[in-house]
């Protein structure tokens, strides 16, 4: 990887990585939708895919916190994903129970927040790339651990990254349907 700036390049698959801003909104979401409608399939029932809407998303706070990022490849946006040192653990802007309180690094673990890879560009370092700069930024703030919520078409990224199992969560939805959501953690200094 070769930082220039606020864009990091990775010269195998020619990925950029740079700051999510607010005119990315609609083509996140976007990409949101479909990563969640597509790569969870495999995973989840068709009911359990129509509730993860409700409790996954775009959290724009990331963004206006600037630890938001993107991943594009030949001006398209492959993925994305971010960390926070905000207590919420999982959610977008339309998710209840958030929080915004900011964490103690001294005590607390970053979150690692909102990873979505578009189905396209699935299992080719999308989330590699995003997972590595959020640990080096959280570490650059003082941030020890980092924690996140995790799908069940995420857990196979999240272990080869060294993340472990803290708890199995199954989350409430309006539909009534609960979706399952690993809480898995990793120490990164």
């Amino acid at each position: 990887m070769r930082y220039t700036g606020e864009m990091w390049k990775t010269t195998a698959n020619h990925f950029m990585l740079r700051l999510a801003c607010l005119d990315d909104i609609d083509t996140l979401r976007s990409l949101m939708n479909a990563s969640i409608r597509i790569l969870l399939r495999d995973v989840l029932s068709p009911e359990e895919v129509e509730a993860s809407f409700s409790v996954m998303g775009l959290d724009t706070q990331l963004i206006e916190d600037g630890t938001y990022y993107v991943v594009e490849k030949d001006s398209r946006i492959a993925g994305c994903g971010g960390w926070s040192r905000r207590a919420t653990l999982f959610g977008g802007d339309h998710s209840a129970g958030r929080d915004t309180a900011l964490l103690d690094p001294r005590n607390d673990a970053a979150r690692v927040r909102a990873m979505y890879t578009h189905p396209d560009f699935a299992r080719q370092g999308v989330g590699k790339l995003i997972l590595g700069v959020c640990e080096e930024k959280a570490a650059a703030e003082g941030f020890s651990r980092t924690e996140l919520g995790a799908t069940l078409s995420g857990l196979p990224l999240y272990k080869a990254f060294g993340y472990l199992e803290i708890e199995k969560l199954r989350v409430d939805t309006p539909s009534g349907v609960r979706v399952p959501i690993i809480r898995m953690g990793k120490t990164i200094a």
